[in-house]
């Protein structure tokens, strides 16, 4: 077995599931920082037609977003006619399981679809390539926010082309508010709520005799997966905690800090001794009227317009930004485009990525898919990300974003993390000895990284 494949080995073992067409792209040359000026001979002889290649793109499968990759496919290979790219849709519950298994056989696409929580284990174990010189050569960096590089970036390298970006945001009852007589909060994304002013609206809000609760402060609740540690990390930035140390080597000192510990204590007694909290959600509480403010992603605002018509903004429902406490701090990060290290183009490879992932590729996958631009200069360039209420999103996302640790032990992380706010949510635990557990688990799969 190669050294490569070694690591790939090892990289299996280790890694747990979770759950543009730019300015400058008018040629091959400017695609790829590798590639020399071509100089005109003084014979002005043709220039030769490039060598025809195939080029595999793998992702789940989605109907908005396939939709809108065949379309970018097509205006592609008009461009760049030599170059065909061939698209792999992979069931979403599968598609891990088929890009290890692909790896391990030395089968991998030239391109793969990357979630933000995966990109280290991936890097760590050379599966993808670093995209360095070509994001320097012509992929416009500078339009990338420092949160979104920083969570494509490991060990000083940037390992993926952001494909878009993602946020949370409180949804609220007005008319519970309106009810309650407590004043409407700013539809502002620099004026959010503090937390005590959030839990003294969440106190007037709940009548546990009804059924009603003020706040559900966890995204999707106590679930299963990544979407609960995705909307619990920002309470503790939030409070001016970390879950680990910029190097990566330790949860000691950041994920118990006094900070932290604020946070956690705050959380506690949200759900038990406050009361406002539901530990167990029922079906669609907000527009049910059985939790008055929800935190939620840009896609709650489709699925209420669909199930639920009658149920308005503006009239039954605002949003407002995530609270302040320490900080504004709000969670970041979705898929990318990598580039796989067993790829034999990845000229061609990045010539396509970019063509995506550019200012004006993220125009286009912007109005395909709905999701939230990763670029600064596409959400500047369409009018409704700046207007309400989208522009609470998209205004977090631009100045009060934190990406989720860079680290191969992510999963463990976020399994962690998901597990402690079960254990002081749900359980009442205390919160020193919950967090000396936590800590010792992160620490433990941090040392197996070193």
């Amino acid at each position: 077995m190669s050294k490569k494949a070694k690591r790939v080995s090892v990289f299996l073992a280790f890694c747990l599931v979770l759950a543009g067409c730019s300015s400058n792209n008018d040629s091959e040359s400017s695609g790829s920082p590798s590639s020399s000026a071509t100089t005109e001979s003084a014979s002005q002889e043709a220039t030769p037609e490039p060598e025809k290649v195939e080029i595999t793109h793998w992702r789940y499968e989605n109907d908005n977003e396939t939709k809108t990759i065949q379309a970018l496919i097509e205006s592609f290979q008009k461009q760049y006619p030599h170059i065909t790219v061939k698209l792999e849709l992979i069931p979403s519950e599968q598609y891990e399981t088929k890009i290890r298994t692909a790896m391990a056989g030395q089968n991998a696409p030239d391109i793969m679809a990357i979630d933000a929580p995966t990109i280290a284990s991936y890097a760590s174990q050379e599966a993808i390539i670093p995209l360095d010189d070509y994001m320097n050569a012509d992929g416009n960096k500078e339009d990338i926010s420092k949160p979104v590089l920083g969570s494509i970036t490991y060990k000083g390298k940037i390992y993926a082309a952001p494909l878009q970006d993602h946020s949370l945001v409180f949804f609220y009852n007005k008319k519970m508010f309106e009810e309650k007589g407590i004043a409407l909060p700013s539809q502002n994304p620099n004026e959010p709520l503090t937390w005590d002013q959030l839990l003294e609206a969440a106190k007037k809000l709940t009548d546990t005799g009804k059924g009603i609760y003020g706040l559900n402060p966890i995204f999707k609740g106590f679930t299963g997966g990544e979407a609960p540690p995705y909307g619990e990390m920002p309470w503790i930035w939030q409070a001016g905690g970390e879950i680990i140390n910029a190097e990566g080597t330790t949860s000691k000192g950041y994920l118990d800090s006094p900070e932290s510990k604020t946070a956690l204590e705050f959380i506690r007694k949200l759900y038990n001794e406050y009361k406002v909290a539901p530990k167990e959600l029922p079906e669609d509480p907000l527009p049910n009227g059985k939790v008055a403010i929800d935190i939620q992603s840009p896609g709650y605002l489709n699925k209420l317009k669909t199930k639920y018509p009658d149920f308005e903004l503006g009239v039954d429902f605002d949003i407002m930004p995530l609270a302040k406490n320490m900080k504004q701090a709000t969670p970041m990060g979705s898929w990318n485009m990598a580039i796989t290290s067993q790829s034999k183009h990845p000229r061609e490879a990045w010539l396509f990525v970019n063509w995506v992932t550019g200012a004006e590729g993220a125009k286009e996958w912007y109005k395909g898919t709905g999701n939230l631009p990763a670029r600064q200069s596409t959400i500047a360039a369409i009018p409704e990300l700046n207007q309400y209420p989208l522009n609470v999103f998209a205004g977090q996302s631009l100045n009060f974003a934190h990406p989720r640790p860079v680290t191969p032990a992510y999963p463990v992380i976020s399994e962690t993390i998901r597990e402690l706010f079960e254990e002081i949510g749900i359980g009442n635990h205390d919160v020193d000895a919950a967090l000396e557990k936590a800590v010792k688990k992160i620490d433990a799969a941090l040392a197996q990284v070193k």
